[in-house]
């Protein structure tokens, strides 16, 4: 089965027993994400993450995993990401066997038509490819007022625009502000455009790419140099560590594509016009760097350190220069 993004709650609320997989994929992965974490949330059972590397030597593992009891009968569910089209072997053995306990989710990014797992999902009756396209303004803007109704914040006129124009159309950087915000004023409270101007929700972070690509890039001299240059209360630290953000969030989808199968040059090719010119040394240098696990990890530890300079103020500095040096020498290790 295969079903549009904005389709997909209607699918749901029509089918009670859960599938044996659920395929999310597209060029929208925040999107991608969000309806995933949705689906995990509506299903019985704990969420179990497992390495798609793990799987490429072993497709059988999957179907023992999906298929095997729980030490006491528990319920789970299986989410394995990134995903491409190398999984089509395990995801094969799982639709090919007699029969499985716990559904098991899977995110790809981009997948074209001709994907052999495309091929593989969407004729199956216990399995579905749900794709996520690129949203628009208006799209984010009604998400960012249903998270922040999730988050029991109200907002003042005009906050759920100003906050759609400042994430790039992300919804995973609109929900990580949504949820900076409520740390600031509290559930219940009224948020307003003093509060976005309080937190800087939408600084501009142009100028601090650089110092977090010469931190990704292993360039210890800039990190120092750039961390010599902030301001005595290190009130650069929200848009460097936003910027930083940015980049991976822009690699991620790359490197999971990279991760599936697809050649670098190729999936830099892919990018045309979006990805300028003068970057594309770079982040070719990054991706053969980083892969989608250590970007993983990556986003984990600048989301943690950008709520701690957020929080304690008086710690910016040396927070900001602890992680920044921290990636550099990261990167140098992984270079050699």
């Amino acid at each position: 089965m295969k079903a549009k993004s904005n389709e997909f709650g209607r699918f749901l609320s029509g089918n009670a027993a859960p599938l044996r997989l659920y395929l999310f994929y597209g060029v929208d992965d925040a999107g991608s994400s969000a309806l995933a974490g949705k689906l995990a949330s509506s299903l019985e059972g704990e969420k179990e993450m497992l390495d798609p590397n793990g799987l490429k030597s072993d497709p059988g593992k999957l179907v023992d995993e999906a298929a095997g009891a729980g030490l006491f009968g528990d319920k789970k569910i299986l989410w394995i990401e990134p995903v491409g089209n190398e999984f089509h072997p395990a995801a094969e053995a799982l639709l090919g066997a007699p029969a499985t306990e716990h559904p098991v989710i899977a995110i790809a990014g981009n997948l074209t038509r001709a994907s052999k797992l495309l091929k593989l999902i969407e004729p199956h009756q216990e399995a579905i490819s749900v794709i996520s396209y690129a949203p628009s303004a208006r799209d984010i803007e009604r998400d960012i007022e249903q998270m922040l109704g999730e988050e029991g914040l109200r907002a003042e006129a005009g906050v759920a625009q100003r906050l759609a124009a400042s994430c790039d159309l992300n919804r995973m950087i609109a929900r990580r502000e949504i949820e900076k915000a409520k740390l600031y004023v509290g559930e219940g409270s009224l948020l307003d455009h003093e509060v976005l101007d309080a937190i800087g929700a939408d600084y501009g972070e142009t100028q601090w790419l650089a110092v977090g690509d010469a931190a990704m890039d292993g360039d210890l001299d800039a990190v120092e140099q750039a961390l010599c240059a902030l301001s005595p209360q290190a009130s650069e630290a929200t848009p460097l560590l936003r910027a930083l953000q940015r980049r991976i969030q822009q690699l991620a989808p790359m490197s999971a594509r990279i991760a599936g199968g697809e050649r670098l040059d190729q999936v830099i090719a892919s990018q045309g016009k979006v990805l300028f010119w003068k970057d594309k040394p770079l982040i070719q240098r990054l991706l053969r760097r980083w892969s989608a696990p250590a970007l993983a990890r990556l986003a984990e530890r600048v989301a943690d350190a950008e709520r701690k300079v957020m929080l304690e103020p008086g710690a910016r500095r040396a927070a900001l220069g602890e992680e920044l040096l921290a990636i550099a020498r990261a990167s140098r290790r992984m270079a050699r």
